[in-house]
């Protein structure tokens, strides 16, 4: 039983996998209350499923790339939780996710497209991808750009994510019914395919590609 949980979005996401399928999933939309509601997420999927935290085999982190406070909670949350129950904790770019969601939904078919996400300060995270045996498989690192430097790269590409919702006129637009957020469902589901596969996932580190928002401040010295 693998635990997913992913705020590298504006969605609070969290989800529950049985190594077949997904069993439970709870998703909340809401930009600066992840670190309140992701809790709640967890332990709404164990309801749902029916089972307790000790039957938790697993979990999986998105890795974002995402904005510095909200990116943190889904992965202290999901480090913390397979520290305290001695199981196993994966990473996975929550770009990924999307990308694989996308591949089974609105873009099925699709050989290449691009993945892009909310930054805030009017820019995106993105990354490109093609599908390789029915998964995707990134043709770039994730990034952090403008729209307007995007747009010149995508070379017909379509784009999935909050990006062509926000910057329609140079990244638009979205296809029908393709994903806004990352869905904790398919990050678990992308993270069973590959560990199925004998991938590595093991590296949590947090992808934040730029400074944080907020920086403590530095109090001069005085010298006496």
């Amino acid at each position: 039983m693998l635990l997913a949980i992913d705020t590298s979005t504006t969605a609070i996401t969290v989800a529950l996998h049985d190594g077949t399928r997904v069993v439970a999933e709870s998703s909340v939309l809401d930009a600066r209350a992840h670190g309140e509601l992701v809790a709640p997420g967890i332990v709404e999927v164990l309801r749902q499923a029916g089972i307790a935290a000790a039957d938790v085999d697993a979990v999986v982190t998105g890795t974002g790339p995402g904005p510095f406070t909200g990116l943190r909670v889904g992965i202290v949350t999901a480090r913390t939780f397979a520290l305290a129950r001695a199981v196993p904790v994966h990473g996975l770019c929550s770009l990924d996710a999307l990308a694989h969601d996308a591949a089974r939904g609105a873009l099925a078919g699709a050989e290449r497209f691009v993945v892009a996400t909310d930054a805030r300060r009017k820019e995106v995270y993105w990354a490109g991808y093609r599908i390789e045996e029915g998964l995707p498989v990134a043709e770039t690192a994730p990034d952090v750009a403008r729209p307007a430097d995007l747009a010149p790269l995508l070379d017909g590409r379509p784009v999935v994510g909050r990006g062509p919702v926000l910057y329609p006129d140079l990244l638009g637009p979205a296809a029908d019914g393709a994903p806004l957020d990352v869905s904790a469902g398919w990050l678990a589901d992308l993270a069973v395919q590959r560990l199925a596969r004998g991938e590595s996932l093991s590296d949590t580190t947090p992808l934040y590609l730029r400074r944080p928002d907020a920086v403590p401040s530095v109090a001069p010295v005085t010298v006496v």
